[in-house]
């Protein structure tokens, strides 16, 4: 939504400001130039980024619109969720998580927490982080290094579409001047002719530059920037999942693997202690 809001910020102050400058709106709107700069932006990145990443960069734009789901119930969610399972991981000994942790889809106490359930991704990461625990093979140590590698590992995958979004804004005013200099061509070629044409030429030209850069720096680096914002976002939900289970793997209380969890959340983010307290003595720790 506050992608929405900003383009239109942005749109009203300049096309307003042309507008109460005595500018004929019309006079900004030539196809051609659009197609050479859009078009020229677009090749340039299906040049520059694996298909992967592509991909990556649709599934960014799609999450900037909707907005980041990692809010202050999204963690309160994930806080419970890690208690339950460590508490009952505690009680009943770490082979009772085994049935939520290899068939997460069907967990009852993964089940009562809507948010976390429907990011799979989460999901996915509690799961392959429960599983060595579980199956006893690895130290609290070496799951440390595990889970580390495997953040070093998506915090490039997230910034891949970012620099590649960011270099193809960064581009957009060259493309714009390209478009310029071929409506300079056109303008040259029809130099003998009436002055209003050459004007009209010489205006489509200026509006290839002008729309390079308004596209650069009021729409695509931005996009990029927020994009680069819903990364950090995801990944530190991950460090939360990551701090908590490597805690409690290494011999912490839940209440206390929790804790440890909750103090590196962003401030604005973050339950306090007593909040904690209270959202964690509200559950009950049942069967599946």
């Amino acid at each position: 939504m506050t992608i929405i809001i900003g383009a239109i910020v942005v749109i009203i102050c300049v096309l307003g400001g042309f507008a109460m400058a005595g500018g004929y709106l019309g006079a900004l709107w030539h196809i051609n130039e659009i197609i050479i700069i859009g078009g020229g932006a677009l090749g340039g990145l299906i040049v520059m980024a694996p298909k992967k990443v592509l991909f990556d960069i649709i599934k960014g734009l799609k999450i900037c619109l909707k907005g980041a789901p990692y809010d202050r119930t999204a963690y309160e969610e994930l806080l419970k969720v890690l208690y339950e399972l460590f508490l009952l991981g505690r009680r009943n000994g770490m082979i009772a998580l085994e049935e939520h942790v290899l068939e997460p889809q069907n967990s009852s106490i993964l089940k009562k927490y809507p948010k976390f359930f429907a990011n799979k991704h989460a999901v996915e990461f509690l799961c392959n982080s429960l599983r060595p625990i579980i199956d006893g093979k690895i130290k609290p140590d070496q799951l440390r290094l595990l889970l580390d590698a495997e953040l070093t590992r998506l915090e490039q995958e997230h910034h891949a579409p970012v620099t590649v979004l960011s270099k193809t804004g960064d581009a957009l005013p060259g493309f714009g001047i390209v478009a310029a200099v071929l409506g300079i061509v056109i303008t040259m070629a029809s130099i003998s002719g009436p002055v209003e044409e050459i004007g009209h030429h010489v205006a489509a030209a200026l509006v290839g530059t002008f729309l390079g850069i308004l596209l650069s720096y009021g729409f695509v680096n931005p996009l990029a920037m927020n994009m680069e914002f819903n990364g950090e976002a995801e990944l530190d939900y991950l460090r939360c999942i990551a701090a908590c289970v490597t805690g409690f793997a290494g011999g912490m209380a839940p209440v206390t693997a929790v804790e440890l969890g909750r103090r590196g959340i962003s401030t604005d983010l973050r339950p306090s202690a007593e909040e904690l307290e209270a959202m964690l003595k509200s559950i009950k720790v049942g069967g599946k």
